[in-house]
C-alpha cells in the first residue's frame, strides 16, 4: 500500500480533518473515512489525529491508500464550457460578488445539472487562471447564499476556504451582512416592520404562514420601506433580518400585498393582467444591495462597504411604466 502525502495550503486549512477528507475523497463512503481515522490510516505530520483535528496551513496529511483507490475516490470538479451570463459587481482575492439574471439557478437541481450560476462562476475563475480543480482537490469556490431561479440580483461567492468560512459565519449571525431587495407589490403598502412565522411544505416546495406555537415554525422578520406608490402598486425596499425560504414573497402575501408576477404566492388575476400588460411572467423581486455591517476574520477590510446591483432593463422598464417615470433624456450633439 502506497502512502499519499498532501501538503495543506490556506484553501484547505482551518477545517476539521474529517470534513476535509469527505470533500477530498468525495466518492468514498463516510464509514470508510472514519474507519481510516480509527485505524491510523490517516496521519498528520506523522501523528495519528482524531476526527475533530483542525488542519493548519502546511500540515502534511498522510493517507495509507492504494493509488487506484485514491483515484477512484477523488473526483475533480468538472469545469463546463459555459457562457458567462452574470455581471461581476465586485471582486478581490477573497470574494466575488455577482449579479444573477432571472431564470438562472444558483445550484443544480434534478432538471439542470450543468448551466447554473455556481458552475458559471467556476468557468469564469478557471478561465482567469484562479481556480484549477486538479490542484484544488477538497476545495471548490462557492456561493454562501442563494436566490430563487426567477429572482435576480446579488449573490456572494467565497474564492478561498477562509473567506467561505468567514462569510458563512457572517450569514449565521444575521446582522453582519445587510441585504436589501427591490420589489413591486399590489396596492398601497406603507413602510412597516413585519414579524411572523412560517413553515415549509417540502412536498409542494411552498411555505405557509403558521402560528408561533406550530411545531417546526420559523420566525420571519422583514423591514419594508415604501419608496413610492400609486392607486394600484407600491415600490418597496425590503430588508431581511431573518433569511427564510421565500420570506419576502410569503410575508407580503400574508398582509395582502403580494408581489406582482409571483405565481406561487401572488394574485392570480393580477398576474394575468401583469403578464398581458408588461410581459412579466415571474415575480418582480431583485436583490438590490448588500452592505458589510460587521465583517469578520479575513474580510474585516470590507467594513461598511456597499455593493449595488441595478435593476435589469426589463424590470426597470416596468417600474417606469407603472409609476409614469420619464427616461433620462439623451444629450443631443450639435455640430456647428
Amino acid at each position: 500500500m502506497k502512502m499519499k502525502k498532501i501538503v495543506i495550503d490556506e484553501n484547505h486549512a482551518n477545517q476539521r480533518i474529517d470534513k476535509y477528507l469527505k470533500k477530498l475523497l468525495c466518492q468514498a463512503p463516510s464509514q470508510l473515512i472514519y474507519k481510516m481515522l480509527r485505524k491510523k490510516d490517516v496521519k498528520v505530520n506523522g501523528v495519528k489525529v482524531k476526527e475533530n483535528y483542525i488542519l493548519q496551513n502546511q500540515d502534511v496529511v498522510e493517507l495509507f491508500l492504494y493509488e487506484d483507490k485514491f483515484q477512484e475516490y477523488t473526483k475533480p470538479q468538472t469545469i463546463f464550457d459555459l457562457k458567462i451570463e452574470f455581471e461581476v459587481l465586485y471582486e478581490d482575492e477573497n470574494i466575488l460578488v455577482v449579479g444573477k439574471p432571472a431564470g438562472l439557478l444558483v445550484h443544480e437541481d434534478i432538471n439542470e445539472g450543468m448551466n447554473t450560476l455556481a458552475n458559471q462562476v467556476l468557468t469564469y475563475l478557471y478561465q482567469k487562471g484562479e481556480y484549477d480543480p486538479q490542484a484544488s482537490l477538497g476545495f471548490t469556490p462557492g456561493p454562501v447564499h442563494r436566490l430563487d431561479r426567477n429572482t435576480s440580483g446579488i449573490v456572494i461567492f467565497g474564492k478561498t476556504m477562509r473567506a467561505l468560512q468567514d462569510l458563512n459565519e457572517m450569514m449565521k449571525k444575521r446582522h453582519c451582512i445587510e441585504k436589501t431587495y427591490l420589489t413591486i407589490c399590489k396596492g398601497y403598502m406603507p413602510s412597516d416592520e413585519l414579524i411572523g412565522y412560517m413553515k415549509k411544505d417540502s412536498d409542494q416546495s411552498l411555505a405557509r404562514i403558521v402560528s408561533q406555537n406550530t411545531p417546526g415554525a420559523l420566525k420571519m422578520h422583514t423591514i419594508v420601506e415604501n419608496v413610492k406608490s400609486n392607486q394600484e402598486y407600491s415600490l418597496l425596499k425590503v430588508k431581511l433580518i431573518t433569511g427564510r425560504t421565500h420570506q419576502i414573497r410569503i410575508h407580503l402575501s400574508s398582509v395582502h400585498h403580494p408581489i406582482i408576477g409571483d405565481s406561487k404566492y401572488g394574485d392570480f388575476e393580477l398576474n394575468k393582467k401583469i403578464k398581458k400588460q408588461y410581459h412579466l411572467n415571474y415575480q418582480f423581486l431583485h436583490a438590490y444591495q448588500i452592505q458589510f455591517v460587521k465583517p469578520i476574520g479575513c474580510l474585516k477590510y470590507l467594513q461598511d462597504y456597499k455593493i449595488t446591483c441595478p435593476l435589469p432593463q426589463n424590470l426597470l422598464k416596468i417600474k417606469k411604466q407603472i409609476f409614469n417615470e420619464k427616461w433620462p433624456m439623451k444629450m443631443a450633439v450639435f455640430i456647428v
